[in-house]
């Protein structure tokens, strides 16, 4: 049995790893989870999965909770210190970090330096501090297992090949609501029209930046990290359909494709499940009365895209800028303070006022993020 720990239980990765785990009673054991706010939820997982520890975030929540779950054998704690030490509540053998964020970092931090296996859903933590979650994971008995369905997707076409031979990444993008239209449009859209992703159910601030293409942006910054290549051998395509998750280009010019149904499920139970693969009954695709569609991507109409190409060239604490700035904007947008387009205005000017640090140590980004945010709500309010 592996046993797991979930933390981001009650978002959309979380519910679905929760789906997977019940599948797989016999694999895998759901020890720990942890939520936020949503003590409700979390509170139902509980009764149900019978874990050993359940986190609340959010301390004002922890009496509801409590009265919630009905077996007083489950260890409850609360407050950001019990996500960050939660490797230190029970014995875990893998974490699926699914929260959403900078949150993400520091529990991720601490599970490979507790030798935990993570499977990977929270990007911001290689955007961040990539070289140097990099440098603990070779330091340490910890194996980083991505679950976004882009670096699943390279992470299995990869699989059995010597890494020496990758020529090109080649990062799939749906295009997100707003595929092909032009800055004038964009200039309009209100928060209901960016919450409507045409191909993934996903939960508001991933669903924000699939529709300025700045969630591609991370996941090209985190690629760079977790695959180790330069960032002039990434490429980006719209591939509106989403059945083909990544591509990975070989040196003789073979080119080798993950292809699958647009369900989250596919990528969590591989992570979950690895080195083997585990049987389902999902939906197939059929190629039958189907097709597959590519485009160029527009970086002068989506500039969040153009803005993290060159933070990851840079390095540094550059990509740590542009995730916390987005993170703010993003929040932003969604409480409709600013317009669409302003995210971007907001991100490219706190990149060019932020002190840049070439070499930062985690602390250096931890106050490089916290400046950034200071200064991105500053700016914020002069919208």
């Amino acid at each position: 049995m592996r046993k797991i720990a979930v933390l981001g239980s009650t978002g959309s990765i979380g519910i679905q790893t929760l789906e997977v785990i019940e599948k797989n009673k016999d694999i895998f054991n759901l020890d720990l989870i942890s939520a936020n706010s949503n003590y409700k939820l979390l509170a139902k997982q509980a009764n149900k999965f019978q874990p050993k520890v359940v986190i609340i975030c959010d301390s004002s929540k922890v009496e509801k909770l409590n009265k919630l779950i009905k077996n007083s054998k489950i260890e409850i704690f609360h407050g950001e210190s019990s996500l960050n030490d939660f490797s230190k509540c029970c014995e875990l053998d893998m974490v699926v970090t699914a929260v959403v964020g900078k949150s993400g970092l520091i529990p991720t931090i601490n599970a490979i330096k507790n030798n935990i296996d993570i499977a990977l859903a929270n990007k911001e933590t290689l955007v961040i501090a990539g070289r140097n979650i990099l440098d603990l994971v070779k330091n340490n008995n910890s194996k980083i297992l991505p679950v976004d369905s882009e670096h699943s997707a390279i992470f299995q076409c990869l699989n059995g090949e010597d890494e020496r031979d990758l020529e090109k990444i080649i990062l799939t993008a749906s295009g997100g609501p707003f595929r092909g239209k032009n800055i004038d449009f964009l200039n309009t859209v209100t928060v209901k029209e960016a919450l409507n992703h045409p191909n993934w159910e996903m939960g508001e601030k991933i669903t924000i930046d699939s529709s300025t293409l700045m969630n591609k942006g991370l996941e090209v910054i985190e690629a760079k990290f977790l695959f180790d290549v330069d960032i002039k051998n990434i490429d980006v395509i719209i591939h509106p359909e989403s059945i083909i998750h990544s591509m990975v280009q070989f040196k003789d010019g073979s080119i080798i494709a993950q292809l699958g149904e647009p369900d989250m499920r596919l990528p969590i139970q591989y992570a979950l499940g690895y080195p083997k693969r585990l049987s389902n009954s999902y939906k197939r695709y059929n190629f039958i009365d189907s097709s597959l569609n590519f485009e160029k991507p527009c970086y002068k109409t989506f500039n969040n895209l153009k803005l993290a190409f060159e933070a990851a060239q840079k390095e540094g604490n550059a990509p740590c800028i542009l995730n916390a700035a987005n993170e703010i904007v993003v929040s932003a947008f969604l409480k409709e303070k600013i317009k669409f387009l302003d995210m971007t205005s907001i991100i490219e000017d706190s990149l060019n006022k932020i002190s840049y640090i070439a070499n930062p140590n985690l602390d250096q980004l931890i106050e490089t993020d916290r400046l950034t945010r200071e200064y991105t709500n500053s700016m914020i309010k002069n919208f």
